[in-house]
């Protein structure tokens, strides 16, 4: 028997710029992406078969369990593809040794909310390569294992590695900025009932937007440049919080928040609490974010938002960024 326990922590997006379009359907991307301290806990249960009846069985049996009734356990959740994916790919990477047979159990206790624009799929996917990597033992560099990530979605990738980091092309390029965030509070609020479809934000977006899009390999060089170089950058590597604030940005925001009138309720209700320094929506949507000024305003300011606000399907987490991404226990 094999146990491991990972903690896969959710992403924001600082900043998120949509370029153009790819040959291959998705957006062009350029976004500043950041790990915060709010996580899931994946553990993974592997047992060996017994050799004796091994090759009566299946090469790797799962199962998945989750304690969120609105989270897939089977075969479409991005964990149980992620363990598929790398048993499969271990002929090329382990040549030398035959691939695991027994019984993986998959356990995920999720404290990320679901279709929040957070990554918590992505991330409980990406600490599912990382954990198997370590309990097989398979030695597979971080490089490595974001190239299998970007065969299963886009921000998984970046869960692996964590941190702050630009991502370019769909997300799955990263590159780590010089100086990472220093550890920020911040409040992520969500209403329960409320998601947003990443591709209908997306299309959407396209729908209003493309004339706008830059059509050029050049252009796109350029806008990357851009951003790395830019206010936010300089705001992260000087450690300036409060000129960070001032440069947070996210284009579907132009969609998102005149179809969902309860988003832009947060963002106003945050912008007028005393200790928020900035606030944003993440990802497509639909939670947002509030960098604040000390870890009492963060409290202070979950606080008066869900008191403002009185209604029950109202979600507020306080939390920080972080340096890293995924943790083995």
């Amino acid at each position: 028997m094999a146990l491991c326990t990972l903690l896969a922590p959710a992403k924001i997006n600082l900043y998120l710029e949509v370029v153009g379009d790819r040959p291959d359907g998705f957006h062009e991307l350029v976004m500043i992406m950041q790990s915060v301290a709010l996580a899931d806990r994946v553990t993974l249960d592997f047992r060996d078969s017994d050799p004796k009846t091994s090759a009566d069985t299946p090469t790797l049996s799962l199962d998945l369990h989750c304690d969120h009734p609105e989270v897939p356990t089977d075969a479409s959740n991005l964990a149980h593809r992620a363990a598929v994916l790398l048993h499969g790919q271990w002929a090329e990477y382990c040549p030398d040794r035959p691939a695991p047979q027994g019984h993986l159990q998959i356990t995920i206790a999720k404290q990320i909310p679901v279709g929040a624009g957070l990554a918590g799929g992505s991330t409980d996917a990406a600490a599912v390569l990382v954990g198997l990597n370590h309990l097989w033992a398979m030695g597979l560099t971080p490089q490595t294992l974001e190239h299998l990530c970007s065969q299963l979605g886009s921000d998984i990738p970046f869960c692996v590695q964590g941190g702050t980091v630009l991502a370019t092309g769909r997300g799955e390029i990263l590159q780590p900025l010089p100086h990472a965030l220093p550890a920020l509070p911040l409040v992520l609020a969500k209403f329960r009932s409320l998601s947003v479809s990443t591709p209908w934000a997306y299309g959407t977006y396209r729908q209003q937007f493309a004339p706008t899009y830059i059509q050029d390999s050049p252009g796109v060089q350029a806008r990357q440049t851009a951003v790395q170089a830019g206010d936010l950058a300089q705001a992260i590597a000087q450690g300036d919080p409060l000129r960070l604030s001032q440069t947070l940005h996210n284009d579907l925001e132009k969609v998102v928040l005149p179809a969902h009138a309860a988003v832009v309720t947060l963002r106003h209700l945050f912008q007028q609490q005393p200790g928020v320094l900035g606030t944003l929506m993440s990802g497509s949507g639909p939670t947002v974010f509030a960098l604040c000024v000390s870890a009492t305003a963060a409290e202070v300011t979950a606080a008066a938002v869900q008191t403002q606000l009185q209604n029950p399907d109202l979600e507020c987490w306080v939390t920080q960024s972080v340096a890293g991404g995924i943790q083995i226990l």
